[in-house]
Parts: C-alpha cells; sequence; structure tokens
C-alpha cells in the first residue's frame, strides 16, 4: 500500500518536492499525509539529506543531564549495557514525548519494514492503523483485503496479537508482529465500541496488491468510482476509469473515498486538479512559523458533469485534502459521514545503522484555511449505512449452539434478523428460535443443517450480510439520487 512517487513538484508544492526513492545509506526526506505509519503507510517524497544528524558539541548545557545518565549507567550499572541500546532508547523517549502518534522512533527491522512496505504490494492482513492514547486503532481495512473480508472495521481497537498485549506500543512495533507471511494465520483481539465484549478475530495473511481504484456503472447513467488509497499510478487509474466510464454513457459520478486512509500529496492534488478549476486553492501547507505554501489546482480541462463525493470514517489524510479541496474550491456536495480528521504531514528520516524517525513538521489546511485535525470533515448531507452494516465480527472458531449466552450470541441473531429469518427475541440468549432460524439458514445456503453457528455457518452469515449491506447502501442510493435530480 506504500509506494514510491517519482513525479516532479510543481512551483506551489517545493515544500514537498518528490524524487525517486533511492536504495542507499543515508538520510532521508520522506513526507507522509497517511493517518499514520501502518501495514500501510505512504511515501510522499525524499530527498537526500547531506548528513546523518548534526554534531553535538558536549559544550551544549541542555545536553548535561542526559550525558551524566549515560555515562552513569556506563560506569555503574549492575551490568553492561550496550551502546546502541541507550542511545535508542534515548531517542526513542524523545520522540514520546512528544505525545504525538504520528512521531516515532524505528529501529532497523521496524524500518527494514517500512521500507519493504514502498512497493507495490506487501504481504499482511490489509489494514491501516495508528497509534491512538497508548492503543493501536484500526484506521480503514484495504478494500478486497483478509482483514476487510474478516469484518474488521475503522476505529477497531487491537488489543493483542497472537496473545501479546499491544497496549503502550508504537504503531510501528504493531506493525511487526501483524504483518507476516502470505498463508500464515495471525489471531488479534479486538475491542469495538463500548458495548460489547473483546473479540478474536482469525485471519490468514495474504499479499496484498495496490489497486486503488474501482469502477462500475450504475442506473441511469450514474458512474460510481471507488479510490481506496492515494498511491503512485492512482490518478492515471483514475484517468482511465473517468474515460471507460464516459465511453459507457456516464452522465454523473459517484467519487467513493470511504475507507481510503491516504497516500501521496502529489496524487491527492492531482486527483484534486481533476475536479478543481485551474488556478484554484487544492490545499495549503503551514510550517512552525506559521508560513503558508499554497499548492494551486494544475487542471487542464476540469471534469464537467455533475459529481458528488462520498466519505465516512474511514476517510483519513489525502482523501481529506481531495474531499476538502473539492467542497471548497469546486462546490461538489460531500455525502456520508464526518471523515477521520488528520491534518498533519511528517518528515522521516533514516540514520546509516538502518533505523529511522519520523516527527511532525507541517499542517495541511483546506483551500479555505481551516485545520481539520482530529475534528474530521462533515458531510453536506448526511447519511449513515444501516444498523446491521455495523454489527460486531463473529469468530468462526466459536461455536455458539443452545443455552449459549454471550454478545456473539446476540450479534448472531441480529445477522439472522437483517437477513430475513426469525431467531426470536435478540437479547444474546442461543435458545430453540435462534436454533431454529441457524437450521432454516444452513438449510438455505446447502450447508450441513447442525442449529449451530461455527466455521462456514459463521462465514457465510457475515457475507451474506456483506452482500446485503452493498445492495442497501444507503449512502450510494442518496448520491444517485442527488444525481439523478442534477442530471434531469
Amino acid at each position: 500500500m506504500e509506494e514510491e512517487n517519482q513525479q516532479q513538484p510543481s512551483d506551489e508544492s517545493k515544500f514537498i518536492k518528490i524524487k525517486k526513492f533511492p536504495f542507499i545509506m543515508g538520510v532521508f526526506l520522506l513526507i507522509f499525509v497517511t493517518a499514520g505509519i501502518t501495514t500501510a503507510a505512504f511515501v510522499f517524497g525524499d530527498e537526500k539529506v547531506q548528513s546523518i544528524a548534526p554534531a553535538v558539541s558536549n559544550q551544549r548545557e541542555e545536553f548535561n543531564k542526559l550525558y551524566s545518565t549515560y555515562d552513569t549507567i556506563k560506569k555503574q550499572y549492575y551490568k553492561d549495557v550496550d551502546d546502541n541500546i541507550l542511545i535508542n532508547g534515548a531517542i526513542n523517549g524523545m520522540l514520546e514525548s512528544l505525545d504525538d502518534p504520528y512521531s516515532d522512533y524505528m529501529n532497523e527491522e521496524e524500518a527494514q519494514s517500512f521500507h519493504q512496505s514502498i512497493s507495490s504490494s506487501f504481504e499482511g492482513i490489509g489494514a491501516e492503523i495508528q497509534e491512538q492514547n497508548s492503543r493501536i486503532m484500526v484506521v480503514s481495512p484495504i478494500k478486497g483485503s483478509p482483514a476487510e473480508k474478516a469484518g474488521i472495521r475503522p476505529n477497531d481497537i487491537i488489543l493483542s496479537v497472537d496473545g501479546k498485549s499491544l497496549e503502550g506500543m508504537s504503531s510501528s512495533e504493531a506493525v511487526l508482529l501483524i504483518r507476516g507471511k502470505k498463508g500464515t494465520k495471525v489471531e488479534l483481539l479486538i475491542s469495538r465500541g463500548t458495548d460489547s465484549d473483546p473479540i478474536k478475530v482469525s485471519i490468514v495473511r495474504d499479499t496484498i496488491p495496490i489497486e486503488t481504484v474501482y469502477p462500475e456503472m450504475l442506473k441511469n447513467g450514474v458512474a460510481k468510482i471507488q479510490v481506496t488509497s492515494f498511491s503512485e499510478n492512482t490518478s492515471k487509474e483514475l484517468s482511465d476509469a473517468l474515460e471507460e466510464m464516459q465511453k459507457q454513457g456516464m452522465k454523473g459520478l459517484i467519487l467513493d473515498l470511504r475507507g481510503n486512509p491516504g497516500g501521496l500529496l502529489e496524487q491527492a492534488i492531482d486527483i484534486s486538479s481533476m475536479f478543481v478549476p485551474n488556478g484554484k486553492i487544492v490545499m495549503q501547507m503551514e510550517d512552525r512559523e506559521g508560513k503558508k505554501q499554497v499548492s494551486k489546482s494544475r487542471n487542464d480541462g476540469e471534469l464537467k458533469l455533475p459529481t458528488v463525493v462520498l466519505i465516512d470514517k474511514g476517510s483519513a489524510s489525502a482523501s481529506e485534502i481531495v474531499a476538502a479541496a473539492v467542497k471548497e474550491s469546486a462546490g461538489i456536495q460531500l455525502i456520508g459521514e464526518k471523515s477521520f480528521g488528520k491534518g498533519t504531514v511528517q518528515t522521516a528520516e533514516d540514520f546509516e545503522d538502518g533505523s529511522n524517525f519520523k516527527y511532525t513538521a507541517a499542517k495541511w489546511l483546506t483551500p479555505d484555511g481551516n485545520w481539520i485535525h482530529k475534528k474530521g470533515i462533515e458531510p453536506d448531507i448526511k447519511v449513515a449505512l444501516p444498523a446491521y452494516a455495523n454489527l460486531p465480527y463473529i469468530s468462526p472458531d466459536h461455536e455458539l449452539k443452545v443455552s449459549s449466552t454471550s454478545s456473539e450470541v446476540k450479534a448472531a441473531e441480529e445477522m439472522l434478523s437483517a437477513l430475513g429469518y426469525k431467531p426470536g427475541k435478540i437479547d444474546g440468549f442461543y435458545d430453540e428460535s435462534t436454533q431454529k432460524a441457524v437450521s432454516t439458514f444452513q438449510k438455505d445456503h446447502k450447508l450441513k443443517v447442525s442449529g449451530t453457528i461455527k466455521g462456514d455457518t459463521t462465514m457465510n452469515m457475515m457475507e451474506e450480510l456483506r452482500k446485503k449491506i452493498v445492495n442497501n447502501d444507503t449512502q450510494v442510493k442518496k448520491a444517485e439520487q442527488v444525481l439523478n435530480e442534477q442530471i434531469k
């Protein structure tokens, strides 16, 4: 999900000068606009820095306590301590003291994992995560990924990985536990909201390709194009998709940015430029001194047809840049739910030993100068998905049967009800009515009729619910309604 950007910088984006990523030792400047270093962090650009770090003089008084502590540990601690452990710990401590989930130190192993992610694919579960309040939170699963298929959702909290607690870990440390070779299984303990007990989710890792644009023609000439992230080829993919939809008679467009955790800044600017008139502001960058650098649309001819954009709580960072740009500079309506709210830019630097660190270097602002960090972007038309779209995951490894009582039983009852079966009173108690509904479901789907929920039955129930959510997508239906009125 991470890709290097080879595009040249515009006059308005000198702050984020982009070059092809050089695989050499040294220090590089990487600009990020994702929700954080995750299983899928995105590189905005890089630029070789002339030195690893400025030489620190022993004469600087602010370092006296640091040197004194180091010397004391080296001379008087009850056993020898490796210099690298102390130095890396000091760096990590400085970054942690910033109390910023986007500033982080990565040791050699973590940094290596990070660099391996800068490619067209990676192996893992396919979910963007970030550290928040000492917990690891899911920003969004990738479309079609094992994480999405397993029912992982934005804002899920990952409590543990294969029994190892993630409390207090950085996102980089969590990534090393979550990612792994294709075909291997990982078990996550997930907390979702405050009304349900933690649930175990078993996921088989797979290769996660970076396919970012998914076009389809709906009814009455309305096309829906989903953009799942902003990778190095996304703007071209979108351009090709638009051309394909136009050949099929597209009269209106739904640009779907739901669940899009971000990506390459240059791609966000390029895609915004497809909709924002030439010369109008797309976004602004503000440094610590309050100085702003403006990026404007590089449009050679904007798309002139009715358009709406879908957003939700999984729309973060670069996707928020696009959403804000089309809303404020092109008057395009946003439909759905409030976005994630990530309005900062990170810089990452590599050390010669292979480790690196990243820190927040700037804010990005909307065309009107709004900072959406921790606030998100409110849609013009608020539309929620049906309540059953937010039902918790049920582990296929757990057997639910008569007399079982749990939050998973209640979720199963709600799923059965949403799918048109009658489980009786929805109370979390597996009674004879629940058993009868399950048996009917199994018969209808040519499964072994056991009256219990486990394995294939669990997976089939969740898959059928997913299809129902897609077929009854209230946000898409509202977008179609708005466009049909404009097309008329």
